[in-house]
């Protein structure tokens, strides 16, 4: 485990202050997939080897955790690492195909098929890349920002494993919800235990706030988002926070972010989540009244106003901070960065967020 005395102290805590409700000078702001294709010079990293590759070599995930941090004032890093992880772990091959994206080649088809999957008790042991490259990454950002770790959430986990690739419909992974539903609740607790396993150990290695993606949401009404979704969710912060604890380290804020799970806020809202993300179809001051004052939210531009120009992401950035206000807020995208974006048009994000929220 890194002790903390081993980090740089911090310069820029703005984002774990406000995931606290604390007060900040400016509001904090980072972008999710800030750290890639968009970028020359990650696309030139990108170009020597292949995804998982990176991913896997503790060096090159720090180098283009960096790359943005190096281009503009973002007020946080996140490990460049991918959600997928947690199913290689688990025993799952994954392919990173281009213009496919992941694929699985031999995904999940009927419960029969959750005894090929490894414990997720062995996780961590397969997954020591990625505590190294946090452990790295926090010396090398010499406290110039938090160091942000992640995972996704284990309903989005399951949607891939079964539909073995990316779906506008999830309607394999939602058939087992109604066919198998013992099955499913099955292998959400492996991945839910494995991902527990997992985010402790990114704390021990240096991850100084953690976030959750449920980039599915939106394939699940209420009804099967509260039967499935919600209970998995509620157990990894849960336990990751008791565990941390045990370990003697600092309470970390965590960060759940529901893509397209506008009918889910008020139950997330009753977890013990410090940050609730938003995606672009939310509105703040709704989704402010929905989960109440105690809880800090993130988001929430649509990343299609970044192919506006810098006049128009301003006033856009001016709207949006007028309805988030300046307390318990984190700027962000509704969603993540797409590679066909101007760099500098994200510095125009990042410089707005931080003129239009100075004290």
């Amino acid at each position: 485990m890194a002790e903390e005395n081993e980090f740089p102290a911090m310069k820029n805590d703005r984002l774990l202050r406000a995931a606290r409700g604390e007060e900040v000078d400016v509001v904090p702001v980072w972008a999710m997939r800030q750290a890639g294709r968009y970028l020359p010079e990650f696309r030139e990293e990108r170009a020597k080897c292949d995804f998982f590759t990176m991913c896997q070599t503790p060096e090159l995930s720090c180098k283009v955790t960096l790359q943005p941090l190096n281009r503009f004032p973002l007020d946080a890093a996140i490990i460049f690492s991918d959600i997928l992880v947690i199913p290689q772990a688990l025993g799952m091959e994954v392919e990173m195909r281009p213009g496919e994206g992941p694929v699985f080649p031999s995904p999940l088809r009927g419960p029969e098929d959750l005894t090929k999957l490894a414990s997720p008790a062995d996780v961590c042991s397969k997954l020591e890349y990625v505590f190294d490259a946090l452990t790295l990454t926090r010396k090398e950002l010499q406290g110039k920002a938090p160091l942000i770790g992640f995972s996704g959430a284990p309903w989005t986990i399951m949607a891939y494993m079964i539909e073995g690739k990316g779906s506008k419909t999830m309607s394999n992974a939602k058939g087992w919800l109604y066919k198998y539903p013992e099955a499913s609740h099955q292998l959400l607790k492996i991945i839910t235990d494995a991902t527990v396993n997992y985010l402790v150990g990114q704390a021990k290695a240096g991850a100084q706030i953690l976030q959750v993606f449920e980039s599915h949401a939106e394939h699940l009404g209420p009804d099967l988002f509260r039967n499935f979704a919600l209970p998995c969710l509620k157990q990894i912060c849960d336990e990751v926070k008791e565990r941390v604890s045990q370990l003697g380290l600092k309470n970390i804020p965590m960060i759940v972010f529901p893509k397209g799970g506008h009918f889910a806020l008020k139950d997330l809202a009753a977890l013990n989540y410090e940050v609730i993300g938003i995606d672009w179809t939310v509105d703040p001051i709704l989704a402010r009244q929905i989960v109440g004052p105690n809880k800090t939210l993130q988001g929430n531009l649509d990343p299609c106003a970044l192919y506006a120009d810098k006049k128009s992401i301003d006033g856009a950035v001016k709207e949006m901070i007028q309805k988030f206000g300046r307390d318990r807020y984190i700027a962000n995208l509704g969603h993540g960065m797409y590679p066909d974006m101007d760099p500098e048009h994200l510095a125009a994000f990042v410089e707005a967020v931080h003129k239009y929220s100075k004290k």
